[in-house]
C-alpha cells in the first residue's frame, strides 16, 4: 500500500471512530464536540469508561505514536531507512496503545452494562461499534460522567463579607485551574476578615486547600476573589503590598556557608525597597537580630546553627520587611516540643505588634493557646476545598462538638482518609451561622 493511501485509510478510520465517540460522548455527558479534538478525544474516552487516570496515559501514547507516524513517513518519503531501533520503539508504543485501549473499551463496556464478548469487536473496528453502540436506544451507560471535578454539592454563602480597614479581608468567590483538558474547582465560597493583631491557625486535611488559599491570600496565585490589607487591594497593588506580605516555608532556601549577619543583609537588600538606604537597611538587620534572639550568633555560619536557631533565622529574613501579613508554613517542622513552643511564641508576640500571623502546623493542639482564632478547610463531597469555620478556637470547639484540633480534623476528613465524612455537614452549617452573622 502506498503512503498516501494508508494517509487516507487511516484518517477515514479516525473520522469514522470520531463519529461514534461524538454519539457515544452524548449518552455519557461529555461535551460532544471532544470526539473530534485529537488526543483530547482518547482521555475523554478514559472520562466515558470511568478511568479517567488511563485515559490520561492514553492520550499521551496517541501522542507519541502520532510522532513516530510523522518520523516514519518522512523516513519513507525521502527513501530512508528507519533501522531495527525505531521499528523496535514503534512497536512498544503499539503494543502500550493497544493494552490502554483494551482497557478503556472494558471500563466502557462495564459502563453500559454488556458482555465482555463486545472486547474484541471494540479492539479491531472501534469506529463501527462505537457507532451502533450511539445509534442504538438499548445502549445506555449506568451513570454520567462529569466534564469538571464534581460540583461542590455543600451549600455556599454566595456573598461577599464587607472589608475592614484594620486587618485582611479574604472573599475567595472561587480558584480553579485545568488539568489536562478538565476544569478543576480547588476552592469555593471563603469569606472572612482577620484583624490586626490575631494569631491564626490554618487547619486542613490533605488536599482540603491550605496551599492554595494561602497562595491566593498573598496573590502569588491569585484567585477569582477579592484581597485586601488594609484599604490596599493585594491583587491591584501587589508590587506594593509584596513588601508588606511575608511568607515563610517549611523548607528554608539558605546558604550553609554564609554568616547569619550576611544572611539577613542579603534578606534586606532583597526585601526591602530600593528607597531604603544602606544605613537604614544595616539598622533594620540588627533590630531583627536583637529581636529573634540572633545578636550572639551574627558571625556563625549558618550550617552551625541548631534547629532552632536556623528555623529563628528563616522566619527573620521574611520579617525584615516588617510585614503586616505573616505567614508561615509548619515552621515547627524537625523541632522538639521545647522549641517549637518558645517558636509559637516568638510568633504571638509578633502578632501582638498589631500583625496578622497565619500558621500551618501540624501539631496545633500543644500551642492552641496562643493561637486567637482557627481556620478549618475541608474538602466537599466534590473534592473542594470550603470552609468549614473561621473564628475563635473556644468557639470551634464548641461548633465541632469535640475538644481538640486533631478531633476536629478527624470529623472533616473524608471516610477513604480515615475520618467521620462530615465536611459537608460543617460547610453548610457554618454558611448558616455566618449568613446569620452579617445578616
Amino acid at each position: 500500500m502506498s503512503i498516501s493511501a494508508s494517509i487516507v485509510n487511516q484518517i477515514l478510520s479516525y473520522l469514522l471512530s470520531s463519529l461514534g465517540l461524538y454519539l457515544i460522548f452524548g449518552k455519557c455527558g461529555v461535551k460532544k464536540i471532544w470526539a473530534w479534538v485529537p488526543f483530547v478525544r482518547e482521555y475523554h474516552l478514559g472520562v466515558c469508561a470511568d478511568r479517567e487516570a488511563e485515559g490520561r496515559i492514553y492520550a499521551k501514547l496517541a501522542v507519541v505514536s502520532l510522532v513516530a507516524d510523522i518520523i516514519y513517513y518522512c523516513l519513507e518519503y525521502a527513501k530512508i531507512s528507519a533501522g531495527a531501533l525505531f521499528y523496535a520503539i514503534a512497536f512498544a508504543i503499539l503494543i502500550a496503545e493497544f493494552l490502554y485501549s483494551a482497557r478503556l473499551f472494558l471500563g466502557l463496556i462495564k459502563m453500559f452494562g454488556k458482555s465482555r464478548k463486545w472486547l474484541p469487536l471494540l479492539v479491531i473496528m472501534a469506529g463501527p461499534v462505537l457507532l451502533y453502540w450511539g445509534l442504538s436506544p438499548k445502549y445506555v451507560p449506568k451513570k454520567k460522567a462529569t466534564e469538571s471535578e464534581m460540583a461542590a454539592t455543600a451549600k455556599v454563602l454566595g456573598t461577599d463579607i464587607a472589608s475592614i480597614k484594620d486587618g485582611l479581608t479574604v472573599n475567595i468567590t472561587d480558584r480553579t485551574v485545568i488539568d489536562f483538558f478538565k476544569k478543576k474547582i480547588l476552592l469555593k465560597d471563603i469569606h472572612m476578615c482577620i484583624p490586626k493583631g490575631h494569631m491564626v491557625l490554618l487547619l486542613g486535611g490533605s488536599g482540603a486547600g491550605k496551599t492554595t488559599y494561602l497562595n491566593a491570600v498573598t496573590g502569588y496565585e491569585k484567585a477569582n476573589a477579592n484581597v485586601t490589607l488594609g484599604e490596599e487591594d493585594v491583587y491591584f497593588d501587589y508590587v506594593k503590598m509584596m513588601y508588606d506580605i511575608g511568607f515563610v516555608p517549611q523548607q528554608d532556601l539558605m546558604r550553609g556557608n554564609d554568616t547569619v549577619a550576611l544572611t539577613l543583609s542579603d534578606a534586606a537588600t532583597l526585601r526591602l525597597p530600593s528607597s531604603v538606604s544602606a544605613a537604614e537597611r544595616k539598622k533594620r538587620v540588627k533590630e531583627v537580630l536583637e529581636q529573634f534572639g540572633l545578636l550572639a550568633v551574627k558571625d556563625n555560619l549558618v550550617e552551625k546553627l541548631s534547629g532552632g536557631q536556623r528555623k529563628r533565622l528563616s522566619i527573620a529574613m521574611e520579617f525584615i520587611s516588617d510585614p503586616t501579613l505573616f505567614i508561615l508554613d509548619e515552621p515547627d517542622s524537625g523541632l522538639d516540643g521545647v522549641v517549637a513552643r518558645a517558636l509559637f511564641e516568638k510568633l504571638r508576640a509578633i502578632a501582638d505588634e498589631n500583625k496578622i500571623v497565619i500558621v500551618i502546623t501540624h501539631t496545633p493542639d500543644r500551642v492552641i493557646d496562643l493561637f486567637d482564632d482557627v481556620i478549618v478547610l475541608a474538602k466537599d463531597s466534590g473534592r473542594t476545598g470550603r470552609l468549614a469555620w473561621y473564628g475563635p478556637v473556644d468557639k470551634a470547639y464548641e461548633f465541632f462538638g469535640k475538644s481538640s484540633m486533631e478531633e476536629i480534623l478527624l470529623s472533616i476528613n473524608q471516610k477513604d482518609e480515615g475520618g467521620e465524612g462530615r465536611a459537608d455537614e460543617f460547610v453548610e452549617k457554618y454558611a448558616d451561622y455566618i449568613r446569620e452573622e452579617v445578616g
